[in-house]
């Protein structure tokens, strides 16, 4: 698809609430390297609406705790996310690189921040998943 990202808000939550679907998905499959790498992409795509719907020019960028530190700019209640956003935004990584086997991923590391990622998500948004 040509052209740029959209700016409307409730398109990149739409997208993040199908990425929700996903993780539960492949969590069910014993995925964790998918699940990860989707709860990743589910957060970043509801930091971003958040960002755009303050009025913030749209940016490149996957790492969840570089959204963090610019939505914290409009609301610093959600920096006791930091932890989260650190540990998610390598997820991205694990399921797109090798890692060394002692690396690994499990479904547990994603069961637990699944919970805390709730709480974050209903900050940003207001939505409960």
């Amino acid at each position: 698809m040509k052209g740029r990202n959209s700016q409307v808000p409730e398109d990149w939550k739409r997208i993040a609430r199908t990425d929700w679907e996903r993780v539960k998905r492949n969590l069910r499959d014993k995925d964790a390297e998918a699940a990860g790498f989707f709860l990743q992409q589910c957060l970043e795509k509801f930091l971003k609406a958040f960002l755009l719907a303050k009025g913030w020019k749209l940016k490149k960028t996957h790492r969840l705790d570089t959204l963090l530190d610019e939505a914290i700019k409009y609301d610093a209640t959600l920096s006791i996310f930091y932890e989260l956003c650190e540990r998610v935004s390598g997820y991205y990584i694990v399921d797109r690189y090798p890692l060394p086997a002692s690396a690994q991923l499990t479904c547990e590391d994603i069961e637990r921040d699944l919970e805390e990622s709730k709480k974050f998500v209903k900050a940003l948004s207001g939505e409960e998943l």
